[in-house]
């Protein structure tokens, strides 16, 4: 019998990128994809820790598997990701979740096939979920949700510790990939058709400041100077068959001048920056230790501006961190439009369990927070709206990702600033880069036609 696997994935694209992973390893084992969750022989939900939405998602849907897990004894249910590296979460899952037969975190995800695999023959449950980062385990296989674009790992972990962040808790320290390895993925990714890459990190700017951890790359140990992120761009933009070039997360502690300039000088790299902010108030920034000040951060935006006029900025905002003021609050509104955001991320603090934010006093009203967030995507929207109307009549170079969700007929792409384009035109497309005059623009999607 064909045996059957499904995967959900929380989170952002880090959990999406080990999800691929994980998928791979499965296929490498003879298991095919599944739609069908009930059915599939093998579920495995990859978590995400960073909002409160999330964990109630992922309970949400756990719970639901718990019938077609006592009607099939042999089915296998997995829970991995961020939320699994916080042991009350570990603790609530056996009090209360028994039947689950695989929990791992986010530093073994390469030993899965084993995991399971003992989990089969014993048909005993596996709690493995190592506190301390393993050594990066390069060449797993992947099965990547597109053959035209891929998500590239460069690093793993944080090392900023935001006082509202649960990621250098539950990711580690960082720990850079060597360029060599980097290099060597993206070139065979080209090799296959892929046009689009985007490199991955929760601080790429940081790429090989520091070692840690076995076979952890640190360009200060290179005798040459070694590879820093600017110059892993630069050198990924030589490689043939590669058209686009992407990268999150950004810190603007860790903006450098040589990073900004790749903007100017690199052919393939998308004109679009996602540069969180997440306040506009210097007192709230400084409780949420980022490290950089309203006038840092515009410096940094105007020098992107100076050499790239056409860049596309986007954000993360929380609102209602605690002790945020509606002064703090007028201050992140001001920022939003002096900068003009073409989009952005916006959240409402929610808090996590572990992290200093998370025993401050003075924690804002729940009613305030939902007003104040109200306010910012009103905004924010206006401003989208505005930027929206440049692109009308224009030709934008577009990749043709697939059919829209919302009607099978139309095809749906992506701009280099990553708005989303509706057109009508040959399935044929998908996975090129083709020219697409913009007929009708709004807030928050084009429409066009090939030109």
């Amino acid at each position: 019998m064909e045996k059957t696997y499904h995967i959900i994935t929380f989170g952002c694209q880090m959990n999406e990128r080990d999800s691929e992973t994980l998928a791979g390893m499965l296929q490498a084992e003879g298991y095919t994809y599944t739609d069908d969750k009930e059915a599939a022989e093998v579920v495995l939900l990859n978590t995400c820790s960073v909002r409160e939405n999330a964990d109630k998602k992922f309970f949400g849907v756990l719970g639901q598997l718990k019938h077609s897990h006592e009607a099939n004894p042999d089915k296998v249910v997995g829970v991995c990701g961020c939320m699994m590296q916080q042991q009350h979460i570990i603790d609530m899952l056996k009090s209360k979740y028994p039947w689950v037969d695989i929990v791992f975190g986010t530093h073994n995800v390469a030993e899965f096939p084993r995991l399971l695999n003992n989990v089969q023959t014993t048909k005993k449950n596996i709690v493995e979920v190592p506190e301390d980062e393993e050594a990066m385990a390069e060449g797993l296989p992947a099965k990547r949700a597109y053959s035209f674009k891929a998500f590239v790992n460069v690093m793993y972990g944080c090392n900023n510790f935001c006082s509202y962040c649960i990621v250098p808790y539950t990711r580690g320290r960082e720990r850079s990939r060597r360029p060599e390895d980097i290099l060597a993925e993206i070139r065979d990714l080209a090799a296959h058709g892929c046009k689009e890459i985007t490199l991955l990190g929760q601080n790429v700017n940081s790429y090989g400041k520091v070692k840690h951890g076995e076979g952890s790359y640190c360009y200060k140990d290179e005798p040459d100077g070694g590879v820093d992120f600017a110059k892993l761009i630069r050198m990924i933009d030589e490689i043939e068959g590669i058209e686009r070039i992407r990268f999150m997360t950004s810190h603007p502690k860790d903006l450098s001048d040589d990073l900004i300039e790749c903007f100017r000088d690199c052919k393939h790299l998308c004109h679009f920056f996602h540069l969180p902010v997440q306040s506009g108030s210097d007192r709230i920034l400084k409780e949420m230790n980022r490290h950089y000040d309203r006038e840092k951060y515009f410096e940094r935006v105007e020098k992107l501006k100076e050499a790239c006029p056409d860049i596309s900025l986007s954000t993360d905002i929380i609102v209602g961190f605690p002790g945020e003021t509606e002064e703090d609050f007028e201050g992140t509104l001001d920022l939003v439009r002096r900068v003009r955001y073409e989009s952005a991320f916006t959240f409402i603090y929610s808090v996590r369990r572990g992290t200093p934010a998370a025993a401050m006093e003075n924690q804002v009203p729940e009613d305030v927070k939902h007003e104040r967030f109200n306010r910012l995507v009103d905004t924010i929207h206006e401003i989208q709206e505005e930027i929206s109307k440049k692109y009308q009549d224009q030709v934008l170079p577009v990749l043709i990702e697939g059919p829209s969700k919302t009607d099978p007929e139309v095809l749906t792409g992506r701009t280099e600033s990553g708005k989303t384009v509706d057109l009508k035109a040959p399935a044929e497309l998908i996975g090129q880069i083709v020219p697409v005059k913009i007929v009708k623009a709004q807030t928050f999607s084009l429409y066009g036609e090939l030109a």
